[in-house]
């Protein structure tokens, strides 16, 4: 028994490359999505309309037939169930046809190149749209759900991002494609229907990601802020994947949150705080830094951890004396996230310390204490900043 997964293109029909349409002329049976197969009804074929795997597996074992194409929207190797579904015919003899795909289609009738775009998919997900735009050039984003273009354009627009370059493309190559050129602040009352993506273009994305961020760049108030020699190996310690949830608890300024969420633009920060005006302050600090990708909680922990995603980082600023508990409920069930405690007192070394020790942990400890100079008359004086400890336990 021979299987083909074919991609079909945009429409199923002009964008058919002469290889799938002799893979699905040639097929004994049809499966896929209704969409999928709706386009082939007229080569009266027996069709089976499934999307899932393991029922695509089933009906070809007890269908008899001798060749099957399995129908694929866009490209196969583009968001796409094909891998599921390879795994699931792994003990089946597969060839897998490519198709065109949504960003090689819109991009021809836009006329631009894409061999330099990152690909998001916002098919059942919030995705970190900022985050992305801000970090590349052009993004694509392949939408899906509750996601819309005026969705991402007014999320642009919220951090400041009005002037970001927008291609929008809805129903492509149907008789009803519409496709808009403008900028993100022109599009945030736009109707779309159907299927849509959206490709941005900033043409002054960040070139690194940036670490121990000069303190007078961050919007101050009253609250403690984590200096930035401290936050440079802080963030060291924390090792942050791109992918990561990272909890930073009692955020203050959301100093650190901030260059977590830069390190895991494709992750989740969690900053937590007791403190309004903290949890003020690092929202507006989210948005001057471009990091949709940070959550704000205000409350008081342990308690308002309950419930959170679950660490793969934890950085501990201030927990009011409870490091204990929080280290007690970042590592439940059996999660060992990689913990990062600063401390300017003996008696909150001590309790991380024990903290660790309590759950068999022997943390590495650091002691820095920086210098800074100021100018006074013609003179340069040295000006030292408390000394801080780092205490590091747990993860990889």
């Amino acid at each position: 028994m021979k299987i083909y997964i074919v991609g079909i293109g945009m429409d199923g029909d002009k964008t058919l490359t002469a290889e799938a349409r002799n893979a699905i002329l040639g097929a004994d049976v049809l499966i896929g999505a209704r969409r999928m197969t709706g386009p082939f009804l007229g080569l009266g074929k027996p069709v089976f309309e499934s999307w899932r795997p393991e029922e695509i597996r089933e009906h070809i074992l007890n269908s008899g037939c001798g060749t099957a194409a399995v129908l694929m929207s866009g490209d196969c190797g583009f968001f796409s169930g094909t891998e599921k579904l390879l795994e699931a015919l792994s003990d089946f003899d597969t060839e897998v046809i490519p198709g065109i795909s949504t960003p090689v289609f819109l991009c021809a009738k836009a006329g631009i190149p894409w061999q330099d775009m990152h690909f998001v998919s916002l098919h059942g997900t919030d995705g970190n749209i900022v985050r992305n735009v801000r970090r590349n050039k052009r993004c694509f984003f392949l939408l899906g759900g509750d996601a819309a273009p005026a969705d991402i354009c007014r999320k642009l627009c919220e951090y400041g991002m009005n002037a970001v370059k927008i291609y929008i493309g809805s129903r492509l190559a149907y008789v009803d494609e519409y496709i808009a050129e403008g900028t993100a602040e022109q599009f945030t009352d736009i109707k779309c229907n159907g299927l849509c993506a959206v490709i941005t273009e900033n043409n002054e994305p960040e070139m690194s990601i940036p670490s121990g961020i000069p303190d007078g760049e961050f919007i101050r108030g009253s609250v403690p802020m984590t200096k930035s020699e401290i936050r440079a190996a802080v963030a060291s310690e924390l090792k942050i994947c791109y992918n990561d949830t990272v909890w930073d608890i009692g955020c203050g300024t959301g100093s650190v949150s901030i260059e977590c969420a830069l390190s895991a633009w494709n992750g989740t920060v969690i900053s937590v705080d007791k403190n309004e005006e903290a949890a003020a302050l690092t929202r507006e600090n989210a948005v001057k830094f471009g990091c949709d990708n940070i959550q704000v909680v205000c409350g008081s922990v342990p308690e308002v951890l309950a419930g959170l995603q679950r660490p793969d980082r934890v950085f501990i600023g201030g927990a009011g004396g409870n490091i204990s508990a929080v280290i007690g409920t970042a590592f439940a069930d059996e999660n060992s996230p990689r913990t990062v405690v600063t401390a300017v007192t003996v008696e909150t070394l001590n309790e991380a310390v024990s903290a660790f020790r309590e759950r068999g942990i022997e943390p590495g400890i650091t002691q820095i204490s920086a210098v800074r100079t100021r100018s006074v008359g013609k003179h340069t004086m040295f000006d030292a900043q408390n000394p801080v400890f780092i205490i590091t336990g747990g993860g990889r």
